[in-house]
């Protein structure tokens, strides 16, 4: 079954199997991707837990025009490890300073979050074959020879590819 045919079935039936499905795919590359950027053990399988049923009661709102499975899925995972971060570093409350806090500078925030658009965008703007290659790579924590097994691709093919897409983004960047 497609992801996004899986997505959609959840969203639409409540599809135990499609969920299935997707939670035996994603849920080891989601830990994985956690644990290689920089989160323990116990904070990845906590993260991995949240962001799978997130997926489950938030199907709905997934929009295929806006991104694949695995990038919305990603990003989930990598926002949701922000926040229990942010969570586990919050002080006592006998700790905290008096007085107002500092609030991260406005342009700082808005230059972050046009940073964050445009590199979505070069990403959409890749053509299909190199964009499934990155999300795979970067999204999707497969090495490439883990994509040329599951694709049956060469691997000088998708080392080409990759390195193509990441030219592109990088122009589309700069």
């Amino acid at each position: 079954m497609h992801w996004v045919a899986c997505v959609a079935a959840i969203a639409k039936d409540e599809d135990q199997e499609a969920f299935a499905l997707l939670f035996r795919y994603f849920a080891p590359r989601v830990k994985g991707f956690l644990i290689k950027s920089g989160a323990n053990e116990s904070l990845a399988e906590e993260c991995m837990q949240d962001v799978m049923a997130t997926l489950w009661r938030k199907a709905h709102l997934y929009d295929p025009s806006r991104a694949s499975v695995a990038t919305w899925i990603f990003t989930i995972a990598r926002n949701r490890k922000i926040d229990l971060l942010r969570r586990q570093a919050r002080p006592e409350p006998e700790d905290l300073p008096w007085g107002p806090e500092h609030e991260p500078d406005q342009a700082d925030v808005m230059a972050l979050q046009q940073e964050t658009e445009r590199l979505a965008e070069a990403i959409r703007q890749l053509p299909e074959k190199q964009r499934n290659l990155i999300e795979r790579a970067y999204f999707g924590d497969l090495t490439h020879s883990e994509i040329a097994a599951e694709t049956g691709l060469p691997l000088g093919t998708i080392k080409s590819r990759i390195r193509l897409a990441l030219e592109r983004l990088r122009h589309a960047m700069s």
